[in-house]
């Protein structure tokens, strides 16, 4: 891996925050450093320390005496655990997420209208 590769691993890492935890207008393109400010807490506080990491070796990439310094396979350690743990929610498993909210949703609401039906008509006397 060289350094050439930083800016992609950046640029792949910050697109899964956004697409996990949003933040980003619709068309638009966000860096690692501006997506760690808007959405980094939602990140366990151990990838938090790993993607501030990538963000600076990104920052460091772009000078290229500085660039020599980072550490390439701390890096690559870091992308593919930020990238193991953004990945896995594609937009499959949000939908069956979501369909499954709006089932308990109106799942409850009957439960809750077939108690009320059942105390009036104890109330009543019908049962």
């Amino acid at each position: 891996m060289g350094i050439e590769r930083i800016r992609p691993m950046a640029d792949e890492v910050a697109s899964l925050m956004a697409m996990r935890f949003g933040g980003l207008r619709r068309g638009h393109q966000a860096d690692l450093e501006s997506m760690l400010r808007k959405r980094g807490g939602a990140l366990p506080r151990r990838l938090r320390r790993q993607a501030r990491l990538l963000a600076q070796a990104d920052r460091m990439a772009g000078q290229p005496k500085t660039a020599r310094q980072v550490d390439l396979d701390r890096l690559e350690r870091a992308h593919a655990a930020l990238v193991a743990h953004l990945r896995p929610l594609g937009q499959g498993m949000r939908l069956r997420g979501g369909a499954a909210r709006v089932a308990a949703t109106v799942l409850l609401g009957l439960l809750l209208l077939a108690a009320v039906a059942i105390w009036i008509m104890t109330r009543q006397g019908l049962i």
